[in-house]
């Protein structure tokens, strides 16, 4: 006799069905920008001497590797423990939460750059930063622990989702997007500010990446605002991992173009140690010669070697 299955369950087993399917998407996608930029990084790690960005590089560009193994795993793996599911979820969380507060911190120091060092904001950065990282972690396991993981009935479908009370997760997203909304505003500000005077290309670059960032990111925090209050099951949580891959893949590219449209203008071949400090000097141009502006873009491009 066949057995019939409630609407919910169904509905449930389509949803992790398709979150299935587009994490493996997401997966492949990681992979092939992982093999085309290669060459690229292989280049940077073996002519970069190591300094503190060098790690949070490697920190953010590799941590997504773990967590699209868990959750691979997690997917395609038959498992009949909801609690056993609901650890493996709280581990790929911690990865989610290294890689995008690793590529908040890029920005941040970029931010800071365009800034020439200013100390009062780059406290109220830090401060937002943390802020958001604590109360984000705070919701997160609060809301794992109110609302447990469920597997499906149906015979092979793998995976668990969490089936309600978990309203609250659209939380962390808003506050996300306000964390992005500031930064953007502060890099517009230095924009309206410099426009005039700027004569520097790497502080062009600078400007450029930190707007299209941060419109990525207000944009997919947006969207899982909403996605997370109007769906249910494994439906409000399909793009939240899928933003933390792109904006990890925008952190490391953006990093990688920069350092190498650096090594273009200076034509350099040797091995290049920069210390963190030099960072202020991004900043700092000056238009009233060639020779001053060409020295301000040697030094820009120091803050990220």
């Amino acid at each position: 006799m066949q057995t019939v299955y409630s609407a919910d369950a169904v509905t449930a087993a389509r949803s992790l069905q398709t979150f299935t399917y587009i994490y493996t998407s997401a997966a492949t996608f990681w992979t092939y920008d992982y093999t085309c930029s290669l060459h690229q990084e292989l280049t940077f790690l073996l002519r970069m001497r190591w300094t503190k960005v060098k790690g949070l590089y490697i920190v953010t560009r590799y941590t997504p590797f773990l967590l699209f193994a868990g959750h691979l795993y997690l997917n395609f793996i038959p498992n009949d423990n909801p609690n056993k599911c609901q650890t493996l979820n709280n581990i790929c969380s911690c990865f989610s939460f290294i890689s995008i507060s690793c590529s908040e911190c890029f920005f941040i120091i970029r931010t800071y750059t365009l800034w020439n060092n200013n100390k009062i904001v780059l406290g109220g950065m830090l401060t937002a930063f943390l802020a958001v990282i604590v109360s984000s972690v705070s919701i997160l396991f609060a809301a794992t622990v109110t609302a447990p993981f469920e597997i499906s009935p149906i015979p092979g479908i793998t995976g668990c989702y969490q089936s309600s009370g978990n309203v609250e997760l659209f939380i962390p997203f808003v506050l996300l997007f306000t964390l992005e909304l500031g930064l953007i505003s502060l890099t517009l500000l230095r924009a309206i500010q410099s426009w005039r005077t700027a004569n520097n290309h790497l502080y062009d670059v600078l400007l450029k990446h930190n707007i299209f960032y941060y419109a990525c990111g207000l944009f997919f925090s947006a969207a899982n605002v909403f996605m997370s209050l109007l769906l249910q099951y494994a439906y409000n949580a399909m793009f939240q991992d899928f933003q933390v891959i792109i904006l990890t893949i925008l952190a490391t590219r953006m990093h990688l173009h920069l350092w190498h449209v650096d090594r273009q203008i200076h034509g350099s071949d040797a091995l290049i140690h920069i210390p963190l400090s030099d960072v202020s000097s991004a900043g700092r141009w000056n238009a009233v010669t060639s020779t001053a502006t060409l020295t301000d873009e040697q030094q820009c491009g120091r803050a990220y070697d």
